[in-house]
């Protein structure tokens, strides 16, 4: 390491100790707010604030999507360096900070809340961009921080929209964080295996003519016309049941029992009438499904698109297809894999203190166990170098399958060299007999500020000396480069949406805002 890249880094590591109570408080905030996909308005708006006044160019709602951001801020001619931030949360997740299962106060229980957590994704990766900003102004250090807000993650949403405009386009590198939730990819980077592809799709049943289904049923002489007695078509609602259970259905014969895919849906919900005699008009299903490949993803969109088809002539309905998002799977990157690794190992796992320690013993205390001495997952507290983390990845994967589950970082990797790195986010070890931890104490966990605070310390430390690194050495990226461009050519993977793609933001997705009283607002559950 040379003596300038080394005193950068204690210089941003500094900034980032120095800085930990503020940051916290931004996590505090960010999380409080909940703000689920495409409706992050608030949590967007602190960013964009945020930046400007860390002296960053912003664009307020890049790309044509209102809660997106792009930021770039430079220091002359150097690299352009690119991490991003997010921010949605997940409706009916909602927890208070605390150490019992409870919604945050005066929401129900079906409010957003920050479940992976994206809170702390996002203040992480700002913590490692202002650190490094920091230390390119002490140490006069050249290059560009570019630092994009990307809405709706949970949807796969933003990342194809900007990969798609150009925004990514002139990225040298690209580091994408996550905080741990899934063994062994805890405090450590991908390697080879990295997340595969992700289909989401909306088809709408719209039955605008209910009154032609049957027309032979008209009584001329009938004083009221289309009396309350006439018959109209089955509508909307029939189209989507019968789309819902045969898609249900067929779904152990779409794919194989082995390779690590899922399938999932939601019922959007507008243009429902309530108490009155008419058909319903529109009703809207999304399936999202993940897969280790493309080939099988394409598989499951003909079953769907076959099964909309059908069920929308048996309701009398028109069929609106709408994609809301469709990614390939990752590129890998070795160099950038091992530039990052390094600069985990040199600043260390994260570390619960007593303060921390004691939160976790009072959920404990709270379920009715017997604390312990110490509450957290061991695996949270170690590194595991990306190989091992590889093998062990490998271990409950059948050999053909070369991806493994999905994350919209894959976009991402096909416009820049990109390393996928994962800090732990705070989890308790299961007590022998007692079963899992129910699902509200992780979610709990992530807004507490003394339990989430070191994933902080680590993740930011970590981007903040990966970004130095390849700002300062310049074989460094050129070797993330070189491998970079030798995959790509290999292995062409176009984009699987067209350029002009819009994001589905006018969809019915679930919202929830604060109006200017303060009050909270309730939408859809």
């Amino acid at each position: 390491m040379t003596e300038l890249t080394a005193a950068a880094k204690r210089t941003a590591q500094a900034w980032i100790d120095e800085h930990l109570q503020q940051l916290t408080e931004w996590h505090t905030h960010i999380w409080e707010l909940a703000e689920p996909a495409w409706r992050e308005y608030r949590s967007q708006q602190w960013y964009v604030e945020r930046l400007r006044a860390e002296g960053f160019t912003v664009e307020d709602g890049s790309a044509g999507m209102p809660t997106a951001f792009s930021a770039r801020w430079s220091n002359g001619d150097g690299p352009t360096l690119l991490t991003y931030a997010e921010y949605d949360a997940v409706p009916g997740n909602s927890q208070a900070a605390a150490t019992t299962e409870a919604p945050r106060d005066g929401l129900s229980r079906f409010a957003p809340g920050h479940t992976d957590p994206h809170s702390v994704l996002g203040i992480s990766t700002l913590a490692g961009v202002l650190a490094t900003q920091h230390a390119m102004r002490q140490h006069d250090i050249a290059g560009t921080l570019h630092y994009t807000g990307e809405p709706a993650e949970k949807m796969h949403g933003s990342k194809v929209v900007h990969g798609l405009r150009g925004y990514y386009d002139d990225a040298d590198a690209i580091v994408s964080f996550h905080p741990f939730y899934m063994l062994p990819l805890c405090n450590t980077a991908r390697w080879d295996t990295q997340c595969g592809a992700y289909y989401s799709k909306v088809y709408s049943f719209i039955c605008d003519h209910p009154e032609q289904w049957q027309l032979s049923s008209a009584d001329p002489n009938s004083p009221i016309p289309a009396s309350h007695s006439a018959a109209r078509a089955p509508g909307a609602n029939l189209s989507l049941m019968q789309m819902y259970s045969a898609s249900r259905s067929m779904l152990d014969a779409m794919l194989p029992a082995t390779g690590g895919w899922s399938f999932s849906d939601a019922i959007l919900t507008d243009g429902q009438a309530t108490a009155d005699n008419l058909p319903q008009r529109v009703a809207r299903v999304q399936f999202s499904w993940r897969t280790p490949d493309i080939e099988m993803a394409e598989h499951i969109l003909q079953v769907l698109d076959r099964n909309a088809a059908a069920a929308a002539s048996m309701g009398h309905c028109e069929l609106e297809e709408r994609w809301i998002a469709r990614s390939r799977p990752g590129r890998t990157n070795h160099a950038m894999a091992t530039v990052l690794f390094d600069n985990l190992s040199e600043v260390g796992a994260p570390s619960y203190g007593p303060e921390a320690v004691a939160v976790a013993q009072e959920v404990q205390r709270s379920l009715g166990l017997e604390p312990s001495e110490r509450p957290f997952l061991a695996e949270t507290e170690q590194l595991i170098t990306p190989q091992e983390a590889e093998r062990g990845l490998r271990e409950h994967m059948p050999a053909w399958q070369r991806n493994w589950t999905s994350d919209d970082y894959v976009e991402m990797s096909h416009y820049a060299p990109l390393v996928r790195f994962y800090v732990s986010r705070p989890a308790l070890q299961p007590v022998p007999g007692a079963g899992p931890y129910p699902s509200w104490v992780m979610n709990a966990l992530g807004g507490i500020p003394e339990t989430i605070a070191p994933t902080i310390v680590t993740a930011g430390k970590t981007v903040a000396g990966t970004f130095l690194d390849l700002l300062t050495k310049p074989e460094v990226l050129a070797e993330a480069r070189r491998e970079f461009a030798e995959r790509t050519a290999a292995d062409p993977v176009p984009p699987l949406l067209p350029a002009d793609f819009e994001p589905p933001i006018d969809l019915p997705w679930p919202d929830y805002r604060t109006d200017l009283s303060g009050s909270h607002e309730h939408r859809h559950w």
